[in-house]
């Protein structure tokens, strides 16, 4: 019961920024452990992958969302990224690509959440 009290506190407590950094965080080491993970693990990839792809398409459907806040070209350029990692996302399943990648572009993101936070 503690872990759930102090998680509830924590998700009071901390900005929508520190939110999407969090949960980049958590999708981004999932994505290195399955990138670590034998080829023949496949649940752990495909968990991984799923929820990374999730994170994604979530955004985009909010940056497609007329209400949101951010300005238009800073949208639409997530909104590309989205589409560009359901794409590599399917190739990584298919064995065509890697994961790597898909762990560079979380981890830009990190730093600009990051960035924007420090300012």
């Amino acid at each position: 019961m503690p872990v759930k009290a102090y998680q509830q506190a924590s998700a009071r407590s901390e900005n929508p920024r520190e939110a999407e950094y969090r949960l980049f965080g958590q999708v981004t080491r999932a994505l290195m452990v399955a990138e670590q993970a034998p080829k023949e693990d496949l649940r752990v990839r495909v968990d991984a992958l799923d929820w990374n792809r999730r994170l994604w398409t979530a955004l985009a459907t909010d940056c497609a969302d007329a209400a949101n806040g951010l300005p238009q070209p800073v949208r639409a350029q997530i909104i590309s990224l989205s589409l560009w990692v359901n794409r590599h996302t399917s190739a990584v399943i298919r064995k065509r690509e890697e994961i790597g990648p898909l762990v560079d572009i979380n981890r830009i993101i990190m730093q600009g959440l990051a960035a924007r936070e420090a300012a």
